[in-house]
């Protein structure tokens, strides 16, 4: 059997690169806001960062550097801080009850015949929650995250493949490989000025070109579905298949552009290439739940 299942060749496409927040759920549930407000209560009370600064600051990090994260940790500004406790202050208090089950892109998701993973900035605590209230923990084969593209040190009896150690409510995460380590020791001194390497995110080519070796997809055959305008021309770069998602126009580097994720199998039927009966049958699924709507 061939990536898509099927006994004979022909598949176009073997593997599916989904970005998460904003990507598999609409940017109105305000959670984006939400984050980006946390972040900045961050810098104000444990970085002691000006309160006239934060706004700005936060803003252009973000735009310069992928994550404001990143930029706060870069050796220009070399801010010292635990990632954990970062994460767990930025995304413990978000609206997570804005986010309701999608059945349909759970029907979608699970129709499609290609290999699925999601691509994400965030830590794997922040995805496990997400996925969770959308219903979708099962719908991917692992959660490439924050924790994969930057792990702690390795350990001797490290396994290249999976990380059975470390799940995301059972979701396995694709573990990094060693050759491809970039880890630091993250309890360093209090020193305003690091000499570690950058934190390794979106929208750098690097990254992408780690989440597809860590997922062992050939970009040639793999699409990323994304909502950053940034993300999507490093994912061309990178030489993948692009969807900016969000958006009614195509933006530079895009192959297509959905105003919806929900609206995949109307700009790209080719992913269901060859499985005809399937798609039929889900079709009629989303045609029948009155709680679906296309938007």
């Amino acid at each position: 059997m061939d990536a898509c299942g099927r006994s004979s060749g022909g598949c176009r496409y073997e593997c599916l690169l989904f970005d998460m927040d904003d990507t598999l759920y609409p940017l109105s549930s305000g959670l984006n806001l939400a984050c980006r407000k946390n972040i900045e209560e961050f810098m104000l009370q444990h970085l002691h960062i000006d309160e006239n600064e934060v706004p700005k600051m936060c803003l252009d990090l973000y735009k310069e550097y992928g994550t404001t994260m990143a930029g706060l940790k870069f050796q220009a500004l070399g801010y010292e801080f635990d990632n954990d406790e970062f994460h767990t202050y930025v995304h413990g208090k978000l609206p997570y009850e804005a986010l309701k089950p999608d059945l349909l892109l759970r029907h979608l998701l699970l129709s499609m015949p290609q290999r699925k993973i999601v691509f994400t900035n965030a830590d794997k605590a922040h995805a496990a929650q997400v996925l969770n209230k959308l219903s979708l923990e099962d719908c991917f084969e692992g959660v490439i995250c924050f924790e994969t593209l930057n792990p702690p040190p390795l350990k001797p009896d490290h396994d290249d493949n999976y990380n059975t150690q470390d799940r995301t409510d059972e979701k396995q995460v694709l573990a990094k490989d060693e050759s491809e380590g970039t880890a630091t020791d993250d309890t360093a001194d209090s020193s305003r000025f690091s000499s570690k390497p950058p934190i390794l995110c979106k929208p750098s080519v690097e990254a992408i070109e780690a989440a597809i070796r860590i997922a062992k997809a050939d970009p040639k055959k793999t699409i990323f579905f994304d909502d950053s305008t940034r993300n999507i021309a490093s994912g061309k770069a990178a030489g993948l298949h692009t969807v900016i998602v969000g958006s009614t126009t195509l933006v530079p580097g895009a192959d297509h552009a959905l105003s919806s994720i929900h609206n995949i199998k109307e700009a790209l039927p080719e992913i269901w290439e060859g499985e005809g009966e399937q798609l039929e049958q889900v079709i009629h699924l989303i045609s029948h739940d009155e709680t679906s709507v296309i938007a």
